[in-house]
């Protein structure tokens, strides 16, 4: 399998879990963007809404979306908020 067709499988899978918890996120009016995923299997999501300001988004972040994450991408070593403020 291609390494271009493999990567598109792996960001598939992230958007699919993005999607899982996105209802939660909008429900207290937020939501989140794929942003990438580097060559070193770090996946970079944007906050937006209500989550961009909240004060407990790192703690979404990590215990929401990055389980989610990793549950459906084990290889994936971190997820990070690139914000673009």
């Amino acid at each position: 399998m291609s390494t271009l067709i493999k990567n598109k499988e792996v960001i598939q899978k992230i958007k699919d879990a993005l999607q899982e918890i996105r209802p939660f996120l909008e429900a207290d009016g937020g939501n989140i963007n794929f942003i990438e995923l580097t060559d070193d299997w770090v996946v970079k999501v944007e906050l937006t809404g209500a989550c961009r300001s909240c004060s407990i988004s790192m703690m979404t972040l990590k215990n929401g979306v990055e389980v989610a994450i990793k549950n459906a991408v084990p290889q994936v070593k971190d997820v990070v908020e690139v914000s673009s403020k």
